[in-house]
């Protein structure tokens, strides 16, 4: 079984070498520290204009708090190594 932890760092980096995901999860971050993030999901989730894929996506992440917060503290520590 693989920890958990581990995965979480796969994605922290994946996330860390696309600037435009990398860009999107600080600002999602952001959105939760400030308590804006459930005025977030509802606009994503009521947005027409979005295909489902991506619609399912935002929202998956939007809804996951403390892995915002955990990849925002990973991207800001992680930025002057890259």
């Amino acid at each position: 079984m693989v920890d958990p932890r581990l995965q979480d760092l796969e994605s922290f980096e994946a996330i860390n070498q696309d600037e435009a995901i990398r860009q999107i999860v600080l600002r999602m971050a952001g959105l939760a520290r400030g308590g804006r993030l459930p005025g977030f999901i509802a606009a994503v989730d009521s947005d027409a204009e979005l295909d489902d894929e991506t619609k399912e996506s935002v929202l998956e992440l939007a809804r996951n708090e403390s892995f915002l917060l955990a990849a925002e503290d990973y991207l800001r520590a992680t930025r002057y190594l890259h």
